[in-house]
């Protein structure tokens, strides 16, 4: 399925090799990694399109479904399930039901997903006439072509995902190797800073930014450096912290925003990063101060500039006794591309899975 601008495999979890060094090695024969074509598997070449999807019934008193997530790298047969994505969870609520874990409802159903990966309730509610999943519609989001029916998700118990906290720091700002950034935890652990500060505009191409080596050395420092801070440890081989740059709007925008995966630039936005720096962007004293003009209590749209256009976050806050984040919502799509089979090598799933795994 595509979910909002990343696609993968959704997979049954109990289809799957229980342990976490088997399902690697399974997944990462399903996508091909290990090549920068993905060229022996269903992978795109790039990282939003080698993530993976594990649904199950929920056991939890609020969800209706489990979504265990994995990120695969494209060419180091590297799986990391520290992460969440909430551009693939916007395929959830569809995959869901399709696969009958949830009853669909007539015209709208409300899907209750627990991420595993981080512990956060998102609210989905998924279009569905005639109690069948309806996939074509008037929703446009940038980075995708086309329209589609709305997704909407409504993000819960997102601060502090990774570390437990807003700030795993405990400051709004830190300085590292001469630059102020913003470490904070909601939905994604992101490191933050000003694009200026890093001697860039901010409003460079993914393509422009891969391109500048110099940069991504100096950032890849920076996120080590702040992913220590945060208490994540050596994150050299980790995903998270993700890193993220603000700047100044210049289309009709909030705020200019860049993120990366973190070694290459995102092409549009990831979910979860879209609500940390949205909050970012609302928390007086962090690095995006004196770059828009932050409203003083929620609910706001927020309207994050991306290298494919823009996303708008709906944020829930009050700022009495400090920021305190109530909800995130944003607006989605989703397509089921194909269903049926993936094959594994038989040695890869006789090691890991067995015979019946």
């Amino acid at each position: 399925m595509r979910g909002g601008t990343s696609r993968g495999p959704y997979f049954r979890r109990e289809d799957l090799p229980r342990e976490l060094e088997g399902l690697s090695d399974v997944l990462i024969a399903v996508l091909g990694s290990g090549h920068p074509l993905n060229i022996d598997g269903i992978g795109g070449g790039a990282a939003v399109t080698t993530k993976v999807a594990m649904l199950s019934p929920s056991d939890d008193e609020w969800a209706d479904v489990d979504y265990f997530f994995a990120q695969v790298s494209v060419e180091d047969r590297l799986v990391d399930y520290k992460p969440t994505c909430g551009n693939i969870l916007s395929g959830v609520g569809p995959a869901a039901i399709e696969m009958g874990i949830v009853e669909p409802a007539e015209n709208v159903t409300e899907v209750r997903i627990r991420a595993v990966n981080t512990d956060a309730r998102v609210l989905a509610k998924v279009a569905t006439p005639g109690r069948r999943v309806r996939y074509d519609g008037e929703a446009r989001i940038d980075g995708v072509p086309g329209t589609a029916a709305p997704i909407t998700l409504k993000f819960m118990d997102v601060v502090g995902s990774s570390t437990g906290h807003l700030l795993p720091t405990g400051r709004l700002r830190d300085e590292i190797d001469g630059v102020e950034v913003t470490c904070m935890d909601v939905a994604m652990p992101l490191v933050i800073a000003r694009a200026s500060d890093l001697g860039v505009r901010g409003d460079e191409s993914s393509r422009e930014l891969d391109a500048d080596t110099a940069f991504f050395s100096r950032m890849e420092a920076i996120r080590v450096e702040g992913g220590k801070r945060m208490g994540m440890g050596d994150v050299t081989q980790s995903v998270t912290p993700k890193f993220g740059l603000v700047s100044p709007a210049n289309a009709g925008g909030s705020i200019a925003v860049r993120y990366f995966m973190p070694w290459k630039t995102h092409p549009s936005m990831a979910v979860t990063g879209a609500q940390c720096l949205a909050v970012c962007a609302l928390t007086p004293g962090s690095v995006a101060d004196g770059i828009l003009d932050r409203p003083g209590e929620g609910p706001v749209n927020i309207i994050l500039e991306h290298p494919s256009g823009a996303m708008e976050v709906h944020v829930d806050y009050s700022i009495g006794n400090g920021f305190q984040l109530h909800s995130v919502g944003l607006i989605r799509t989703a397509r089921k591309l194909a269903e049926g089979n993936v094959f594994v090598p038989r040695k890869t799933w006789n090691n890991q899975a067995g015979d019946t795994g």
